[in-house]
Order: C-alpha cells, then structure tokens, then sequence
C-alpha cells in the first residue's frame, strides 16, 4: 500500500505542473479527476476491483468525458460485476444496470472509434445488447424495442445472440397478446437476412454463424407463429400486390415450406410458380413438377420436369433420377411412348436406375396393344428382354423381374402355330407398336 500512495502521489504531482494545459482534457478540477484516474486504475490494474470501484466512481463524477475512454470500458466492468453481486437488491441492481447501458451510450457518443480510426460502433452497441439480454430479459417489450433498434443500425454486424433473443422476445409479445403475427413473421425476416449476410473470420465464427441461423429456424418452428392460416392470411395481400417482388415470393415459399400441412392451398402453388418465373432452377421446376403432379395437372407436370433435366445445373445423377422419375410418371398418365422413351434415358445415364428403368420397359411392352398376329406375341418377347435386362442390371430386382417374366411366358406361342408364319424359336423378330421398336428373339411356350 505505500509504494501505491507513492506511484500515486508522484502521478498527482506530475499532473498538478501540468495543470494548465490539461484543463481541457481534464476538466475545471484537472488535479483531482488525474489523481481518481491514477487510483483506480493503480487498482484496476492489481484486480483488486472492490477498491477500484468507489475510486472510479470519484473518478467518473468530476472527469469529462474526454479524460479517458477507459472510464466507460473498465467502468462497464466494474459495474458489470457489482450488478452480479447485486441481484437481490431490486432497487440499486436496476439502478446499477442503467448505469451499465449508461456507460455504452457515452462510450458510442465519444468514442465511436479507436485512436487508430478503427470504428467501434458494432462493438459497443452488441455489447450494450447482450447487457440487456442478461439484465433486462424479464421485459419482453423492452428487449424486442431495444434489441431491435441494434439490429437495425447493425444488421448483418449484429452478434447472434442478439438476433435469436430479439426473436424471442417478439415470440413472447406474441404468446402475450401484444404482438400481431405479421410483426413477428417480420422480425424473423430481419433476423434471418441478418445471419444470412454475416461475415467470418475463422471457421469457429463459421459454426457460431451456422448455429445462430439453426436455433433461429428452431425457435421460430417451434412458436407456430407461422401457422399455415396466418401465414396465408398474412402473405394472400403481399402477393396479389406485388407478385414480381422476388424478397415477397421466396419468404412465401420459404415460410411455407417450414409450416405443417401447408403445400396443398393456392398461394403456395402460385408462389412457387412465380419463384420459378422470376429465378429460375432445375430444383424449383422439380418442385413445381411435383405440386403439379399432385393436383392432377399432368401436362404442367411433366413440362416442368423436362425443364429440370434440360437445365445446365442439374448433374447426371440428378437427371438419371428424374429421367427415371418422368417415365414413371408417364407411364402411370397413360403417355407409353413418353414413357419408353425416358426410360431409356434413365437406362443410359444409369447412377443406380438402369434396372429399374428396365422393369418400366418390360411393363410397356407386357400391357402394349399391337395388332398383327405376329406382333401380339412379340409384345410378351420383348418383355421379357428388358425383364432380363432389369435382373442383370440390377440383383435386387431378381425376384419381381423372374416374377413377371413368368406371367407374360404364359403367353408365349407354340411352335407349331409360329412356324406358320416362318418362324422358329430363337430366331430375330423386330416388333414396332404404340411408338416403341425393339429387336427381340422369338419365344414359344414348352
């Protein structure tokens, strides 16, 4: 403690010469806001915060502003831990707590950047909002105001606490009958381009960054805020004012995509349609290939499926896929040549289809109507061919393709009825019917 005294009295007495030329920096009571600066700071530095604090206090009552921006930065915590100790005493901890935020606003106001120009607005100002989130959580209005202003001035800088607890707090208002659904569904937006735009520096702010937009996801899906009937309620308007707005037209989708049971109304269907016209992609003509499908739109749906496969940012496995996916789907609507010929596709790009894609063939041809007296034995040949073809491509498939081949064996010809049209077992036979051809072998039944 004496060699404090004197360290503090050899400051004092250096800063008292220089009385006049400080006063500006200082104050009109230069000397003795010097000598509480030295103090706690002396202090400050030793970690003995219980005797830095009445000294900073001294301190920060008769110095200005400009004596020093470490009163606001230590000041923030020296306050910070006598608010933690203080939690039982209702009245001087609320009172400790706008001291606290006190502290930032004057920190922002005269200290907006570092002595080298380096701004410090989104350091301050986050750091006034997680202050909030530990102290003033209990006051949902007071946080969503608050926190929300943050947001504003910071947006994508903002800290992803901050973001989640804004959120939050608009969830509660909500849950309370003081917030309207489109408010929060507003807030949620805002966040969400917040964490959408944020930066990293490091693969760790990465992660924190990834883990903010999931608890985000989270909290909002888990609040039904965005019930499929508010959701319609809220977005109908929107849409029908201003269907070219692509910010508008993706949140619908989004938000619809996110509610449950919601895929099946009219806006949806629309948005989705007018995603696809504004911004185009084989997932979103994928998307409107099955919405279309479900509502019975045949035509549309294969359209937009055949606009998916042709689009230079699907891969072959993807277009293997809705190759296989499009000739079933023809298939079942009655389009056989369609259906045949897609297969056929899925057969070459293959990625795991090809046997599969068989088993479509060999059905066409099993359920095809030729005429010719030839022909209508043929069909069940050729069947037969891709059944073989679906096994050997696929092992898996064994069961049901020695299954159908046989059902249409059944139908095969005896020998002596084929041999009057000049034919034998084994020999070469191309059929052509209901816009297929095929090169099979002649069959006949034992």
């Amino acid at each position: 403690m004496k060699r404090l005294t004197l360290i503090l009295l050899a400051v004092t007495a250096i800063f008292a010469g220089q009385n006049a030329s400080a006063q500006g920096k200082y104050g009109a009571d230069s000397a003795e806001c010097i000598k509480y600066l030295s103090y706690y700071q002396e202090y400050y530095k030793q970690k003995n915060f219980d005797s830095a604090l009445p000294n900073w206090r001294k301190a920060y009552s008769i110095c200005p502003a400009t004596a020093s921006q470490n009163l606001f930065v230590h000041g923030s915590t020296l306050i910070n831990r006598e608010i933690n100790k203080n939690r039982k005493n209702p009245a001087y901890f609320k009172a400790l707590v706008d001291t606290l935020l006190t502290l930032q606003d004057q920190r922002l106001q005269y200290y907006p950047r570092t002595p080298k120009g380096v701004d410090q607005k989104a350091t301050i100002l986050n750091n006034k909002g997680q202050y909030m989130i530990n102290f003033r959580s209990e006051d949902a209005q007071y946080l969503y105001d608050n926190l929300s202003a943050i947001i504003d001035e910071l947006g994508s800088a903002t800290k992803g606490g901050i973001l989640v607890n804004d959120l939050q707090a608009a969830i509660n208002l909500y849950r309370e009958g003081k917030m309207e659904a489109d408010q929060v569904i507003g807030t949620y937006d805002i966040v969400s381009a917040a964490i959408a735009g944020a930066g990293a520096r490091s693969d760790a702010e990465a992660e924190d960054n990834a883990k903010t937009k999931a608890t985000i996801e989270s909290i909002f899906a888990d609040s039904k805020v965005a019930s499929c009937e508010n959701l319609i309620a809220i977005f109908t308007p929107r849409f029908e004012a201003d269907p070219e707005n692509i910010t508008v037209v993706s949140n619908i989708v989004k938000l619809m995509n996110g509610a449950e049971d919601c895929a099946a109304n009219d806006l949806y269907f629309k948005a989705v349609t007018q995603m696809y016209k504004l911004d185009p992609s084989y997932r979103s003509a994928y998307g409107l290939y099955k919405l279309n499908a479900a509502r019975g739109n045949v035509a549309d749906a294969a359209r937009y499926l055949e606009e998916a496969i042709a689009s230079e940012e699907s891969d072959e496995a993807t277009d293997a896929q809705y190759y296989y996916e499009l000739a079933r789907f023809c298939y079942a609507n009655g389009m056989r040549a369609r259906a045949f010929e897609n297969a056929g596709k899925a057969v070459r790009l293959d990625y795991g289809y090809a046997g599969k894609a068989y088993m479509i063939m060999g059905n066409l041809w099993a359920s095809a109507t030729c005429g010719g007296d030839v022909d209508k034995y043929a069909r069940y040949w050729a069947a037969t061919d891709y059944f073989q073809k679906a096994k050997a491509a696929d092992a898996s498939l064994a069961d049901d393709a020695n299954s159908s081949i046989a059902n249409v064996s059944r139908y095969y010809p005896e020998a002596s009825e084929i041999f009057m049209y000049d034919l034998g077992a084994g020999q070469s036979y191309t059929v052509s019917c209901g816009g297929m051809s095929t090169t099979t072998s002649v069959r006949v039944s034992r």
